[in-house]
């Protein structure tokens, strides 16, 4: 089990630094992790958000364990040079183009969701995010118009074959779960989304077991809010993935209890939780480490086959939420330290 773990900027360090503690816990045999600088503070080390000796640690890696990148003190540098650049280059150079982001209710937790708490308890979602390709990837520019006004453009655009890659993952995730994919597109509006409704319809047709719903974006928003419980599997391109699991954690209750896992076609991915670098809280030891600890489980049940392991931690997570241990990101008062501890303790008491 060789890990690259990338713990990048801002909380990252901290966050990281529980996930490798709980990973310890567990014992597991022939764990090697060797760590590298990513995003700000390797531009700052380095000269680039992604240094060639960061990258080839990753591309050798079976997986790779990342915190957070962003740093204010880059936000005036070129685009390429910028801490956000390195996690959308690893994930191209990785092929990761499947990005799994859960997203379900915590017992205990309900009334800490912006929703109603009988609205809040029936989520139990995933949100299948395609990630290499659209509208972050598009050609993109500046220019001048005729009249002389400056104008920015950002090209959305996504062949069949990319298209056909990630709904076959949706719709195998979804035969594992419920049986039920909602893929989400602007088919109204978008030529891109015409074709992405095209193409998931004859992929359907491979899986007939699973029952596929589409709907437009801008319903799919609303519905989280109005109605979350109806959902089992979502599908949808970057952008919109991006925005939708982001609205999903607040649905929970918080962004630092979400984790996601970016695939490609083998075992081999880059498992981050969904949250950024947070550098307002950054040093005071307040993070909440749970979507990291999370996203550490979600390694090692897609890249080791690690089913009862990671089953354990996610476990101990939820024991120690509904314990009523939680960070202020949750209105509670532990500390980054103290949440890890009690995970780790859990997990002690689990055998």
């Amino acid at each position: 089990m060789h890990i690259a773990v990338l713990a990048g900027d801002g909380i990252g360090q901290e966050i990281m630094s529980e996930a490798l503690r709980v990973l310890d816990a567990l014992g597991l045999p022939d764990m090697r992790m060797d760590h590298a600088d990513v995003g700000g503070i390797a531009y700052k080390n380095h000269g680039h958000p992604l240094p060639q000796a960061t990258l080839e640690l990753a591309m050798a890696a079976d997986a790779v364990l990342f915190g957070a990148v962003g740093d204010p003190d880059c936000d005036n540098l070129e685009r390429h040079l910028r801490p956000e650049q390195a996690v959308l280059g690893l994930r191209q150079e990785m092929q990761t183009f499947a990005n799994l982001r859960p997203a379900k209710a915590f017992a205990g937790l309900e009334s800490l969701s912006a929703l109603k708490p009988e609205i809040a308890g029936a989520i139990d979602l995933l949100i299948l995010r395609e990630l290499t390709g659209d509208i972050y990837f598009g050609e993109k520019g500046r220019r001048t118009t005729d009249t002389g006004l400056r104008e920015g453009y950002d090209v959305m655009a996504y062949n069949e074959e990319e298209i056909a890659r990630i709904a076959r993952v949706a719709f195998k995730a979804a035969q594992g779960r419920r049986k039920k994919l909602c893929s989400v597109d602007k088919a109204n509006v978008l030529q891109t989304s015409v074709l992405w409704r095209e193409v998931v319809n004859e992929v359907a047709a491979e899986y007939s077991d699973v029952e596929l719903s589409h709907m437009y974006v801008d319903n799919a928003a609303m519905q989280l809010v109005r109605n979350p419980g109806q959902f089992d599997v979502m599908l949808t391109g970057n952008i919109f993935g991006d925005i939708l699991s982001d609205q999903a954690s607040m649905c929970v209750g918080s962004i630092g209890l979400l984790a996601s896992a970016s695939l490609g076609t083998g075992t081999k991915g880059l498992y981050e939780p969904i949250h950024g670098s947070a550098p307002d809280i950054a040093g005071k030891g307040i993070a909440n480490p749970l979507a990291m600890i999370l996203s550490a489980a979600m390694m090692l049940r897609h890249s080791f086959d690690m089913e009862a392991q990671a089953a354990r931690v996610e476990q101990a997570v939820a024991d120690v939420l509904h314990q009523g241990i939680l960070g202020h990101d949750l209105g509670g008062s532990a500390s980054t330290r103290e949440i890890g501890d009690a995970v780790v303790a859990q997990l002690a008491s689990q055998a």
